[in-house]
């Protein structure tokens, strides 16, 4: 079972979020207890969801460009981008079931 998640950065994000495909960016640290407890779901919805989304973890600590251009402010923080624009949020670990919801606009 190889790793779906795609590691988002400030320099690949805009890149990303401008494909084709529905975008999940899972905004998270090392340190954070709840985002530790949502990414083993993260990483099975990109297994699930793969070639039909793209599912990305993007490190707060290491891309601060993203992070403040969301007004990120709370992790873990999921955005659904399509075509390049935010058409979902959720804050908090939340049930799998809710996230693959977000994924279907």
């Amino acid at each position: 079972m190889g790793k779906k998640t795609v590691e988002i950065t400030d320099a690949n994000f805009q890149e990303i979020i401008n494909s084709d495909k529905p975008v999940l960016v899972d905004f998270w640290a090392e340190w954070c207890g709840p985002c530790l407890m949502l990414g083993p779901t993260v990483e099975e919805l990109a297994e699930e969801m793969d070639g039909k989304a793209i599912i990305g973890k993007l490190n707060v600590d290491a891309n601060p460009n993203v992070t403040s251009q969301f007004g990120i402010r709370s992790i873990p923080t999921l955005l659904v981008f399509k075509n390049g624009q935010v058409v979902g949020k959720q804050v908090g670990v939340v049930p799998k079931a809710t996230i693959a919801k977000m994924l279907e606009v």
